[in-house]
């Protein structure tokens, strides 16, 4: 019984295995079959590109509130008020576009050698343009805030631009698909294979192109004339890779 147990067992356990031998050979074949007819199909395989500059709607203004960069000490409290009161004479929306850095709100605190304490606060604010980057500056210099920096610049449509740049590279590559074969006397038909290299050059790090200050004896309050500052544009590169089937 034993025996005939044991028997049973092992040509239920090669049936098994001869099944799944069966599955993957299938499976290869399909794949080698699916591989096959792709390549064998006469096809054009081209690149297409586009690109863009656009001129940065968001730029992110650096803040940095410390006590010890006032002579006479003023507290982070103080300091923080006058900015947010200086801001909103700028009509900016400091609800929306004025943000900490730190996640709790809090203060952070710096010990120096001396054992002083110094508190500082870091601040993040979002302008529209130039001009109003410009106001930012100086109008916190007045205040005796001169910690500021450009963060970043962005711009606030970028995902529907790199859009349009996709479209328009996979039409260039439809182009050059018809421009290399026309004299073959042949015509390009449908996509069948198209790769989105995701190749997107941006210059969105910040980088300021120049930064011209007239003095301050040129500065009008009412901002007639105002330091110049010029961002650079955001480049927005896209790559596209295509197979157009052959007639």
């Amino acid at each position: 019984m034993r025996e005939r147990c044991a028997s049973y067992k092992q040509t239920l356990h090669y049936m098994r295995k001869i099944k799944l031998t069966i599955l993957l050979t299938f499976a290869v074949f399909i794949g080698h079959s699916q591989a096959k007819n792709f390549i064998d199909q006469p096809y054009i395989e081209v690149n297409g590109s586009a690109d863009t500059l656009v001129t940065p709607n968001e730029i992110f203004i650096r803040i940095l509130l410390s006590e010890k960069d006032t002579r006479d000490r003023v507290s982070i409290e103080d300091l923080e008020l006058k900015m947010v009161n200086t801001l909103k004479s700028l009509s900016l929306d400091i609800e929306k576009d004025l943000t900490t850095s730190d996640m709790s709100s809090n203060f952070k605190f710096y010990l120096l050698k001396s054992k002083d304490i110094i508190k500082t606060k870091l601040y993040t604010l979002k302008v529209k343009d130039a001009v109003t980057a410009t106001q930012v500056f100086i109008k916190l210099e007045e205040i005796g805030i001169s910690n500021t920096s450009i963060e970043r610049v962005d711009h606030s449509d970028l995902e529907n631009i790199k859009n349009l740049m996709r479209t328009k590279a996979i039409s260039d590559a439809k182009a050059r698909a018809i421009t290399l074969t026309k004299s073959l006397n042949q015509t390009v038909g449908q996509a069948i294979h198209i790769t989105d290299t995701e190749n997107f050059n941006q210059q969105l790090q910040g980088r300021v192109a120049g930064i011209q200050i007239r003095g301050a004896t040129t500065i009008q309050n009412d901002f007639k004339e105002l330091p110049k500052i010029e961002f650079e544009k955001i480049k927005v590169i896209a790559n596209i890779s295509a197979k157009f089937i052959l007639k």
